[in-house]
């Protein structure tokens, strides 16, 4: 049986200037599409983000049993912007290391859901995934370019974290009843390289701008989740004083994306952190083939059971 509360996060589950810009001139606006442009295939390639991995820390808290289960691992994905449609296709690899090792895998065409202790292999096909539950919004966050389509987006409340970084709310526009809203931290890193896009010669190493040094932010995965289903007052981060996680790649591209965190009808929660984020470095389509193990039960679910 699968755990959901580890998998419901996954089922949702960035250029910088020397130019400094004002909060005051941050608009929604401004901060969806730095959210949403590096995800469509409208967008310049040299703007894309083609693919990022990353470490990742998973909290969830089960309401109806007040109890909290963490688990960390490694997190892979790529982008496949090839078909003419509005947003690329995603292969991904979820690799959990505690509190139990197991695996999500898809190449774009399959789905593995590997539970080692179950000796059980859940295969699904994408497609059939996708259409079986078009009507959950959890899976429309393997399409990020797409949010403001399938979301009304807000800010939260507060809408920024005590680092600066901008904060969203996104409420489903079809009723589900596996997400009631999805809390997402934007690097405002990323939104300040978004307007300020195509000054080329204000571009810096960011990990020589002042700001990224200014305060320690918290270690990795020590956060505070409030009781009442609002923003943590603390979102992890790099272990020293720079950023290890300021996400930057090749042609100074910002992953935009720091945490998100996801509210279902019943009170429950998911918070998932990223940190240590290598961007557009390119990753093997190797990474994205499950092989096997041998002597496992494979199962093949079908209907609203498929998927995660």
């Amino acid at each position: 049986m699968i755990k959901r509360s580890l998998f419901s996060g996954l089922c949702l589950c960035a250029l910088l200037t020397t130019a400094v810009t004002p909060a005051w001139a941050v608009s929604l606006g401004d901060v969806i599409r730095t959210l949403e442009t590096p995800f469509q295939t409208k967008t310049d390639k040299e703007s894309r983000i083609y693919d990022y991995s990353a470490d990742f820390f998973q909290e969830s808290k089960i309401t109806s049993l007040n109890r909290l289960q963490r688990a960390t691992g490694r997190v892979e994905v790529a982008f496949d912007y090839r078909r003419e449609q509005t947003v690329p296709d995603v292969k991904f690899r979820w690799q959990y290391e505690q509190p139990t090792t197991q695996e999500i895998v898809s190449d774009g065409e399959s789905l593995w859901v590997y539970l080692p202790e179950n000796n059980q292999v859940i295969l699904s096909n994408i497609e059939m995934v996708n259409e079986a539950r078009q009507n959950d919004p959890m899976t429309f966050l393997t399409g990020l370019g797409n949010l403001s389509r399938d979301f009304q987006i807000s800010w939260a409340t507060p809408n920024m974290d005590v680092d600066g970084n901008y904060v969203l709310e996104l409420r489903p526009r079809r009723v589900s009843s596996l997400i009631n809203r999805l809390i997402i931290v934007v690097d405002r890193y990323a939104v300040e390289a978004y307007q300020n896009r195509g000054q080329d010669d204000l571009t810096v190493d960011p990990r020589q701008d002042p700001r990224l040094q200014a305060s320690k932010p918290p270690e990795f995965g020590q956060r505070n989740l409030p009781a009442n289903g609002g923003v943590p007052t603390s979102w992890g981060g790099a272990k020293s004083g720079v950023r290890a996680d300021f996400g930057i790649g090749p042609g100074g591209i910002w992953f935009p994306i720091m945490s998100t965190a996801v509210y279902d009808p019943n009170g429950n929660s998911t918070i998932i952190e990223f940190n240590n984020l290598r961007v557009n470095l390119g990753i093997s389509e190797l990474n994205f083939n499950f092989i096997m193990p041998a002597g496992v039960q494979v199962v093949r679910p079908t209907g609203q059971e498929m998927g995660f």
